[in-house]
């Protein structure tokens, strides 16, 4: 597993180009108790939702989430939606120059509806048409100006027109001038347009369509079909997705790889296929062989069956996978994060399987037995407690110069140590006058409910407003008297005296 490691070691240094079709997914959730007066159909009380990017941009999230880098060409709408995925695309730390703009046509929304992690219905809002002459050219200008800083080369077609024949051949065309790989994620059933790319990733059902209707359920029906794509479509090699039951790797002179997904429970295998591909070509963009890659691919596809939803899998828990014994050493997978956006997604996993999540906050300097108590208790109104910890800047400014005593990463070492607590998330403001409370963090993570200790009243929090506005829930939680971490500094002082 050596060479595996060190090839996940060197995804820092890889760089994808991917272009294709990108969308806005949004999943509600909620309780299905009773079924409408109106018609036989469920009435779901909703409790929240999450926004995410989808399709090629659910491929460009893996990529980052493997800590690859990447830019991004696809098309978004002049409107609300495609401004979020614009923003959800800068948040990932990648550059949103790519996106071409069409006013004419939407972006792409697909909302989910989910209750007990069964999912209700899918409301798809799009237009399925061929780019626009002004819209192709801008699409080539962006990608002769960005194919020289790339490794590899991804096309990640959703058959929502992005791709038209005489595209794909220029951009594989393209490709092959900078001697850089080219993978295709299909969606055509004529993958004769994907003429000269290196890897192709159909899954099942793609691939029987692409053949005909060639049986895909065995390793040896799959050979076949890919040989048969690899002989008419000239396609170098197949990479077969087959969800729990892993991928196979088909190439003309190659013997056949079959992999079995590691995977112990199958959740959802949405998403599945967009982490495969990214990983391959991360894989490849670091300097992988194609069974090198197809290795990590199967790993990061097993992660992420194994959750919920459109799912980001990171290369610590493929570590993990590959070398279980770093569950216990310095590369486990921490609770404390400094990253907002890994613990949004950590948080929407949990949401998505039906946890209850909770947030409070503090700085949480000496640690002692009113805090013990304050967050064992808020522990116990929910399935799992987000605790937001200030920054050392931020308790300099609220508690002044002397404080705090315990840096920050010894906080919340300590934090993340305590029973009740199952994340630590760090924030703050940078210098005086800034917003020093946790609502740009509250408003990142979503928790479902936000609990915060006192005699306040609600309308005092401005905290409340965000939780609010996603139909969240807020709690006063009673402090325990008599302990205080400015008393005990100002008795240390005097029995030091």
């Amino acid at each position: 597993m050596n060479e595996l490691t060190d090839l996940i070691a060197n995804f820092s240094t890889s760089r994808v180009l991917l272009v294709g079709d990108i969308m806005l997914d949004t999943f509600v959730y909620g309780d299905v108790s009773r079924i409408s007066p109106e018609g036989p159909i469920p009435v779901l009380a909703v409790t929240h939702e999450n926004k995410m990017l989808g399709g090629a941009g659910n491929v460009l999230a893996n990529i980052r989430g493997l800590g690859g880098q990447a830019d991004i060409i696809s098309l978004i709408g002049d409107d609300y939606e495609g401004k979020q995925v614009e923003s959800s695309i800068e948040e990932l730390g990648v550059h949103a120059d790519g996106l071409l703009n069409d006013s004419a046509r939407p972006t792409t929304l697909k909302t989910r509806y989910l209750s007990q992690n069964q999912q209700l219905l899918r409301v798809d809002h799009e237009q399925v048409q061929p780019l626009s002459p002004e819209s192709e050219t801008l699409l080539f200008e962006k990608a002769d100006a960005l194919i020289a800083n790339a490794d590899v080369l991804i096309l990640s077609d959703y058959g929502k027109g992005f791709f038209s024949p005489a595209i794909v051949k220029r951009l594989i065309k393209l490709a092959a001038k900078n001697k850089i790989s080219v993978i295709v994620d299909p969606k055509s059933k004529d993958f004769s347009i994907y003429k000269g790319a290196d890897i192709i990733t159909p899954n099942r059902k793609e691939l029987a369509d692409a053949t005909g209707g060639m049986a895909v359920k065995t390793d040896e029906d799959i050979e076949k079909a890919a040989q048969y794509l690899i002989k008419h479509s000239g396609i170098k090699t197949v990479i077969a997705t087959r969800s729990e039951d892993g991928i196979s790797v088909i190439s003309k002179k190659a013997s056949p790889l079959h992999l079995r997904t590691n995977a112990l429970e199958v959740f959802d295998v949405s998403g599945a296929g967009d982490t495969v591909v990214a990983a391959i070509a991360v894989s490849l963009a670091a300097g992988g062989t194609v069974d090198q890659a197809a290795r990590i691919a199967n790993i990061a596809g097993g992660l992420a069956v194994a959750k919920v939803g459109t799912a980001v899998v990171r290369n610590d828990e493929i570590l993990e996978a590959l070398v279980p014994e770093v569950k216990n050493s310095e590369n486990n997978i921490s609770p404390v994060y400094e990253d907002w956006i890994t613990a949004k997604e950590k948080i929407q996993q949990w949401q998505a399987q039906g946890l209850k999540v909770g947030f409070t906050n503090g700085c949480f300097d000496i640690v002692h037995y009113g805090h013990v108590h304050y967050l064992n208790k808020a522990s116990e109104k929910c399935d799992r407690l987000v605790l937001g910890m200030n920054t050392d800047v931020s308790v300099k400014i609220l508690k002044g110069p002397s404080r705090p005593v315990n840096d920050q990463n010894a906080r919340a070492t300590v934090m993340a140590g305590l029973s009740s607590i199952d994340m630590v998330v760090f924030f703050g403001a940078e210098k005086e006058g800034e917003d020093n409370t946790p609502c740009a963090l509250i408003d990142a993570l979503k928790p479902d409910i936000f609990m915060k200790g006192g005699d306040y009243t609600i309308d005092q929090l401005p905290e409340a407003k965000i939780v609010h506005s996603y139909r969240g829930q807020v709690e006063i939680m009673p402090l325990y008297e008599g302990y205080s971490t400015t008393n005990i500094i100002e008795k240390s002082k005097k029995d030091a005296a």
